[in-house]
């Protein structure tokens, strides 16, 4: 097969674009991010790392993010699921709110959070400055995650082997859990994967809603925003890597087990 003449040319020059594009925006960036945690030698940056307030925010990040993925790995696929296979008066309009928190500034959302949960609720629940209300403040950011990785699989999948299964009188829950699951399990973890990522270092919806109580409430991104605003750059620096290493090696593991999944249910 010929080439169109010049098609290398172009080729070549749109590598080099997106590289270089990615080089300034993405990597060196984040080159900097860690010559800044270890500017003053490895001692600095483990001293950082492992101080107590640094290592009760995150092991509180971790967890609460931890929870708020769990929820949406659940309640993401079956929002997903009615708006693909259910009918009803208003799914456009819920189909459009999914994608809310996607344009709502994250501290827009916090405040809304803070009016509907706070002291004030007019619903008469209050979890504000409590590691639920961090909980509730990240499911809200990250829902669209899982909606929105889901929700194609379902649209796209081949309902003839649901139907098949169900002729042969395989019920609901044994169609879902051999035919049904198995095809969505992939999105499933790629969607949570993301939400995980976007939680680990979420900050404006949980800085009004979570009190900022040391060891009690403050998740690693405000513990980053105090020590930067303490003038200490190179601690929040260092706070930062780990979140970042966290994040990278997470979506590693993830991806593999989603390619390995999506393998399996193709084979």
């Amino acid at each position: 097969m010929t080439r169109a003449p010049g098609t290398s040319t172009y080729r070549a020059l749109g590598l080099g674009i997106s590289a270089t594009f990615i080089s300034v925006v993405v990597l060196i960036p984040l080159a900097a991010l860690v010559w800044t945690s270890v500017a003053d030698g490895g001692d600095s940056f483990w001293a950082a790392v492992t101080s107590p307030p640094a290592l009760a925010s995150l092991r509180l990040t971790v967890m609460v993010s931890l929870g708020a993925t769990i929820v949406n790995a659940f309640m993401g696929t079956l929002v997903a699921w009615v708006l693909v296979r259910d009918r009803f008066w208003g799914r456009r309009v819920v189909d459009a709110l999914i994608d809310l928190p996607f344009a709502l500034p994250t501290i827009v959302a916090g405040l809304t959070l803070l009016a509907l949960y706070g002291p004030r609720s007019p619903v008469g629940i209050n979890v504000a400055y409590t590691r639920h209300a961090l909980v509730v403040a990240l499911i809200f950011v990250t829902l669209p995650f899982v909606v929105r990785a889901v929700q194609p699989v379902l649209m796209e999948m081949d309902r003839e082997m649901e139907e098949a299964a169900a002729s042969l009188g395989a019920g609901r829950w044994a169609i879902f859990r051999r035919i049904v699951l198995p095809n969505l399990a992939p999105a499933i973890l790629g969607g949570s994967a993301l939400g995980f990522a976007k939680a680990l270092g979420e900050f404006g919806s949980v800085v009004l809603i979570s009190g900022n109580i040391p060891f009690r409430t403050e998740v690693a991104s405000v513990y980053i925003f105090g020590q930067i605003e303490s003038g200490v750059p190179q601690a929040a620096a260092a706070v930062s890597v780990v979140l970042l290493l966290a994040s990278l090696v997470l979506l590693t593991v993830l991806g593999l087990l989603e390619r390995r999944w999506s393998r399996h249910a193709h084979e």
